[in-house]
């Protein structure tokens, strides 16, 4: 029954860390490059060794952002209702 519970709030928790997620890496993209637009596996401009690096960058901080957040939210629901949601 918990986990049922603590679907729709694990689904926010998700979608709140894609966001942040996004915006990281947004911010260390630019920080790092100076540029506004980071390459993707579309971009006929760019090459190989430009995009690689970009989506690797983009999915560790994707990873670490996202699970820091649900992570978070599963202690938050823990401390409030002594339930574990995992």
């Amino acid at each position: 029954m918990g986990k049922v519970l603590y679907k729709p709030l694990g689904m926010i928790f998700g979608m709140a860390g894609g966001m942040l997620a996004g915006l990281a890496f947004r911010k260390t993209w630019k920080a790092v490059t100076g540029e506004d637009d980071a390459p993707d596996g579309l971009d006929r401009d760019r090459r190989w060794r430009e995009i690689l690096p970009a989506v690797a960058l983009e999915g560790a901080i994707f990873a670490v952002v996202r699970t820091s957040v649900e992570r978070g939210g599963a202690t938050a629901v823990r401390k409030l209702t002594g339930y574990w949601p995992g």
